[in-house]
């Protein structure tokens, strides 16, 4: 799995790896909202950005 966020969007797997959850979890924040996801190709996937304030970490073109 990848470790660092280069990518534009990650699946649910991918983001409950990266969280240190379940899928099943990620699913369920998505569902109540409390995650944002958009479906490309049929697939639910997590914009970087969102995961990126999941984690925590300063997204770029913010303030310093």
């Amino acid at each position: 799995m990848r470790t660092s966020l280069s990518n534009s969007h990650y699946s649910v797997r991918e983001t409950a790896w990266l969280l240190g959850s379940t899928p099943s979890a990620v699913s369920r924040a998505i569902r109540v909202g409390t995650v944002l996801a958009i479906r490309r190709r049929g697939q639910l996937v997590v914009p970087t950005t969102v995961l990126a304030r999941l984690l925590g970490e300063p997204s770029s073109g913010g303030t310093p």
